[in-house]
């Protein structure tokens, strides 16, 4: 598949099926996590594989609304920046989770990129209740969860002629 074929295909998925991701399929993933570009290739983010249906469980529970999905996925991966590292870790962890939702789309995966940085629960911040849940300090920032699992529920591709061209601006 070629790399705009998959971006088309990539799509969130909020429905899995129950079949595991194997092994191979989530090093792929991770290794995609691992080859994304950071700022001054500090490489702040850190990436904690959940398989504990008890965690993932209450990490869909970490936010008011959109994350319950995550209690149906086989795996979520939560990508953590360490600040002492980097300030960017809001972009590194974006392109991150982007280079991650990609290579699942291209194994065929289910997968949700679940927001929790500026996100709550019950009027208490996400990011802190996931740190909690997780176990890491307080200078780690989420910017967000992938869930990842099979599916029969993917959408269909985008269409290339869907774009909205008018969005392109040409500076001359």
């Amino acid at each position: 598949m070629e790399l705009l074929d998959v971006m088309l295909k990539r799509r969130s998925t909020r429905k899995f099926n129950g079949n595991p991701v194997t092994k191979e399929e989530l090093d792929k993933i991770l290794a995609a996590a691992l080859l994304a570009p950071t700022s001054m290739n500090r490489k702040p983010c850190n990436f904690l594989v959940v398989e504990r249906k008890e965690t993932l469980e209450e990490l869909s529970k970490a936010k008011d609304h959109g994350a319950d999905l995550i209690s149906g996925a086989d795996k979520a991966i939560v990508v953590v920046a360490d600040t002492l590292i980097a300030d960017t870790w809001i972009e590194d962890s974006s392109i991150a989770l982007t280079y991650m939702h990609l290579m699942a789309t291209e194994l065929g995966l289910g997968s949700c990129w679940v927001q929790i940085h500026l996100r709550s629960k019950d009027g208490k911040d996400s990011e802190e209740l996931v740190r909690d849940i997780v176990k890491i300090d307080d200078h780690y920032r989420v910017v967000g969860i992938m869930a990842l699992g099979h599916s029969d529920d993917i959408p269909g591709a985008h269409e290339l002629e869907d774009i909205d061209k008018n969005k392109i601006h040409f500076l001359v």
